[in-house]
């Protein structure tokens, strides 16, 4: 595909070489001038263990011939219900597609084929699908918190705000869920459309990821990257990607800064009821990230200063290297969950500490300073080293071909070489780890 890109749009140039079953999905809408794949008959599901093959008439007796009062919600794919198996009793949800939706045979076999082989808590299970003439019906666990997007975003919902605790760890869950696709699958697993409205919550505001039809195999050997159509939602989507069509395991971390963004912030990925310059997340957070003095405009006001003031930092520090306009700048998803694990682990209790307001003078506190002169997040050349400042910055990282360190002094998050003995989690280096290896463990000294 040739496109042109910026932060705000994506224009398509050219048909994709197999037009019959590509469904581009920007802004969580199908593209209406392409065709997609009408066959109805003939769908053959090898290599599949665990899902369950469902008669069509059984979901219908589940959902009592798909009931109004069994409704949850819809999307570009068709309509979810609640469902109640009847050999169990089991409490489902289970997902119609529309034949007229952005979901074609193509991308129904990729989720049942992908879930199929994934095992993981932080992963939705799938429990079967069904495929009988021109019904296509997805079955999974059911997940009675709906989804982060109707937490973060829906002003109208009955669900519980999040609080600081519950969205750093969800955000650890996903980090994790991101983590089996990209290194614990094999093959690996590049997901394509991460976005709030695909993680999922189960009791305890536990995350699962769910919506794996644009899922697509990672590169393997010496390839880099997969040369694809584009296809993601709007907002989400790495520049890179949407410039070139070559999609890589970096695709997926640009989309997950915006929406650990999102959690922070409590904005929407693209919302066109602000303000032109305010439209698209990263492109207002990007200017904001250079001044330590307005760290607090990014924490979603319905928080009411009841965050920790180090956690904010660390988070957006986080976020900031996620959606580095180059991909190789952004850090590997076993580093972001070993950083998240430790942010979610450090519990705030609101009742012990006053909120948060403008904080003028936080400067003059050394053991909390990022100088207000300088940028708290830079990147240097390639060819030299990637720094942040460790006297400035909550998140160090040096140079490609020597080490990734961050100032155990000064900062929380504690990369390392060690000849002998290790402490902490192994940590896998972008470029290819030194021989000595890096290590990476929280910075006992916080509090």
């Amino acid at each position: 595909d040739t496109l042109k890109a910026s932060e705000n749009k994506v224009v398509k140039k050219e048909e994709p070489e197999n037009a019959n079953q590509s469904i581009t999905r920007m802004d969580g809408n199908c593209s209406s001038s392409i065709p997609r794949d009408r066959e109805t008959d003939g769908i053959k599901i090898n290599g599949v263990n665990r899902a369950r093959a469902f008669k069509f008439n059984e979901l219908v007796a589940a959902t009592e011939n798909f009931k109004a009062a069994y409704f949850l919600g819809e999307g570009g794919f068709g309509k979810v219900y609640k469902g109640f198996l009847g050999d169990t009793g089991q409490v489902v949800a289970i997902k119609q597609l529309n034949p007229d939706g952005c979901q074609g045979n193509r991308e129904f076999i990729v989720e049942v084929l992908t879930l199929s082989m994934a095992d993981h808590p932080n992963l939705v299970k799938l429990i079967g699908y069904c495929v009988e003439g021109h019904h296509r019906v997805l079955v999974y666990e059911y997940m009675p918190l709906g989804s982060l997007e109707d937490h973060l975003h829906d002003p109208w919902s009955d669900k519980k705000r999040l609080d600081w605790n519950t969205r750093m760890m969800i955000a650890a869950g996903a980090a994790r869920g991101l983590e089996y696709l990209h290194d614990k699958m094999k093959p690996p697993v590049i997901y394509r459309d991460l976005k709030g409205s695909n993680i999922l919550l189960g009791e305890g505001y536990h995350p699962k990821l769910s919506d794996f039809g644009l899922a697509k195999v990672g590169p393997l050997g010496d390839k880099t990257h997969v040369s694809t159509r584009v296809m993601g939602t709007y907002g989400y989507c790495a520049p890179d990607y949407a410039m070139t069509g070559q999609l890589t395991f970096k695709s997926d971390i640009y989309s997950f800064g915006v929406v650990l963004l999102e959690i922070i912030t409590g904005r929407k990925a693209i919302d066109n009821t602000r303000s032109a310059t305010e439209q698209n997340l990263v492109a207002w957070a990007r200017p904001l990230f250079k001044d330590r003095k307005k760290f607090h405009q990014m924490a979603d006001p319905v928080l009411e200063g009841h965050y920790p003031v180090r956690g904010l930092y660390q988070a957006l520090a986080i976020a900031a290297m996620c959606v580095q306009e180059q991909p190789n700048m952004r850090p590997l998803i076993a580093d972001i969950v070993t950083a998240l694990n430790y942010l979610a682990s450090q519990k705030y209790d609101p009742e012990a500490q006053p909120p948060q307001r403008s904080r003028k003078n936080s400067s003059s506190r050394k053991s909390r300073s990022i100088d207000d002169q300088n940028t708290p997040i830079n990147v240097e050349g390639h060819n030299r080293t990637r720094s942040i400042d460790d006297q400035k910055c909550p998140i160090n990282i040096e140079g490609h071909n020597r080490t990734r360190s961050i100032d155990d002094q000064k900062c929380p998050i504690i990369v390392e070489r060690q000849q002998n003995k290790f402490r902490g989690t192994k940590l896998k280096n972008q470029i290819g780890a030194p021989p000595t290896g890096i290590l990476i463990q929280p910075f006992r000294g916080l509090s």
